[in-house]
């Protein structure tokens, strides 16, 4: 690595200013500091703290999502082997090895996709603009492909790429100027352009084309769907009730919240696994990288409104547990790794609590509410994305004007 070293810090000077490569020193310095330590270093100065710098702490995040990364190739695989063999009681762990095989396949493609186009526009905006590589999509590169359906055709993640990239983060400055989340832009982009492709049936499993075993292969919140819906011939009086009763019936013989906390469900590629978000929240705050505020208070109110959501009852998300809405669908993944996003999000202490809290309501709400649509983390997270200035200013202005009322009567 050092005689690598020494042969990219030879070489510098033809990107330097006046060198033969100027316009293409963006690239150059994006590659050398992500691979090495920089040339020119603070060696002094009393307001240096830690060595770390925002491609390292990138890296961090990257390193957190690893463990939904690998249960998601094999939780995709899976799922692909049920829909190839028609037979959804396959040993979850039977087949291992195959399985893996069956998921990189799937998944891998979708990373290389979702990396290569977005870089391809970080560096036309960074040769243009004379600036280094953002480092922000080191992360939205690899978040991108585990928020997806596992069937989603190759060429709409680039597109939804791209897009996130240039109206999501670019014109806004680029990163850390951006005001929505890049990874969910690119998910609202391809749900609201391509919504066949981004909700139903068929689209959770790879290679899915017909019902398994009489299992529609949606994910676990769309199934709940599917169960009220057939059970909606129910007769009598009571048949808002009995339905809901019926339909969680159905559901819990399917789902349980062992299932759901393990993530043997099908789902957005890296979302299903509740441990694996549990193990990248563990190494974001141990080095200091996420927010133990706005993971807490999005559970928290998310966990309240469902037992809100269950007093009242009128439909069967209402019935759901409100512990096994934190288990099920994208919520422990958008918690920890899309609202603790320190762009987007609040930035006050006090304001990251308020941020969370109602991220986690809005989103059970959504989720409820509209059983059309019942995932409801990835609106709940923009809209939330929104109001963070907001959130922040009335903080602040609170605080002065407690300050300045303490200053008076002192």
């Amino acid at each position: 690595m050092k005689f690598l070293e020494k042969i990219i810090h030879k070489h510098e000077p033809k990107f330097a200013k006046g060198g033969k490569l100027e316009k293409w020193n963006p690239v150059f310095e994006s590659f050398t500091t992500l691979a090495f330590t920089p040339a020119l270093v603070t060696k002094k100065g009393a307001h240096i703290r830690d060595g770390v710098d925002l491609k390292r702490t990138m890296m961090m995040v990257i390193l957190a999502l690893v463990p939904c990364l690998l249960f998601g190739i094999y939780n995709t695989g899976h799922w692909e082997m049920v829909a190839a063999e028609g037979n959804r009681n396959i040993p979850y762990l039977a087949d291992f090895w195959t399985k893996v095989g069956m998921g990189l396949k799937v998944v891998l493609p979708l990373i290389v996709v979702s990396y290569a186009s977005g870089l391809i526009v970080e560096f036309i905006f960074g040769v243009i603009k004379g600036h280094s590589l953002h480092e922000g999509f080191l992360v939205s590169g690899m978040l991108i492909p585990l928020i997806m359906p596992a069937d989603v055709p190759l060429w709409m993640v680039a597109v939804a790429t791209i897009f996130a990239v240039v109206i999501g983060k670019e014109i806004f400055g680029g990163t850390g100027m951006n005001i929505v989340n890049v990874a969910l832009t690119a998910r609202a982009f391809l749900f609201f352009a391509y919504p066949t492709s981004m909700s139903g049936d068929n689209v959770w499993m790879a290679g899915k084309e017909a019902d398994v075993d009489g299992f529609s292969g949606a994910t676990a919140l769309g199934d709940l769907a599917t169960f009220t819906t057939e059970k909606m011939t129910v007769a009598g009086a009571d048949v808002v009730n009995q339905t809901s009763e019926a339909a969680m019936e159905a559901f819990n013989n399917s789902y349980s919240m062992l299932d759901s906390f393990i993530g043997m469900i099908p789902g957005s590629v890296g979302e299903t696994s509740v441990i694996a978000c549990l193990l990248g929240a563990a190494l974001l705050l141990i080095t200091g990288v996420g927010s133990l505020r706005i993971m807490l208070s999005f559970g928290i109110g998310g966990f309240l409104t469902g037992l809100l959501m269950n007093a009242i009852g009128t439909n069967p998300y209402m019935d759901l547990p409100a512990a096994h809405h934190l288990l099920i669908g994208g919520f422990a993944f958008g918690a920890i790794f899309m609202a603790t996003d320190p762009v987007t999000a609040a930035q006050t202490a006090t304001g990251k609590i308020i941020y969370g809290f109602f991220g986690g309501v809005v989103a059970i709400l959504i989720r409820v509410v509209n059983p059309a649509y019942p995932e409801g983390v990835m609106l709940a997270i923009l809209f939330m994305n929104v109001m963070a200035p907001i959130i922040d200013h009335y903080v602040v202005q609170s605080n002065i004007k407690r300050r300045l009322k303490r200053l008076k009567t002192a």
